[in-house]
């Protein structure tokens, strides 16, 4: 019998280059129950404060879930079905951005690439405070995930 390649842990420095490298991931949140409740998130990595930045609404049920339970994961897909990377973590909720051009307004924006950024910043500031946005930042205190290895 032939053995197949398996599947080999990352280093961290290679975890942190994949979620770098991504933008989409799915966040797990801890409903009351206890069971997860999973949601596919735009995100940004900032790899030297392990921190994970998400941009959402203060009445999504996320944010209600995390403010009563921090704990929470995202899980990001590698190039295949059996490469992944997992931040775990104790996430905290902002404060709804109030004024436009407030600290949470400009966070929102900084997790904008540059090159996407709308001309007209102070219109997406206004926008940012009519839709109530408020920063999850999901602090990471453990990494782990795998990469396979197929050569030809």
């Amino acid at each position: 019998m032939t053995q197949r390649p398996a599947p080999r842990a990352l280093s961290d420095a290679s975890l942190s280059a994949l979620l770098e490298a991504q933008q989409f991931g799915t966040l797990a949140t801890v409903k009351r129950s206890g069971h997860p409740h999973l949601t596919t998130m735009l995100y940004s990595w900032d790899a030297e404060a392990r921190i994970a930045r998400f941009s959402s609404t203060a009445d999504r049920v996320k944010v209600g879930h995390l403010r009563r339970d921090p704990h929470a994961a995202l899980h990001v897909p590698g190039g295949d079905v059996w490469s992944f990377a997992v931040a775990e973590g104790t996430a905290e909720v902002s404060e709804v951005t109030a004024v436009p051009g407030d600290a949470v307004g400009r966070e929102l924006l900084a997790m904008i690439p540059s090159d996407a950024r709308p001309g007209d910043e102070a219109a997406l500031l206004e926008q940012l405070v009519a839709e109530r946005r408020v920063v999850i930042r999901l602090k990471v205190d453990r990494l782990y995930g795998t990469a396979l290895d197929v050569n030809g």
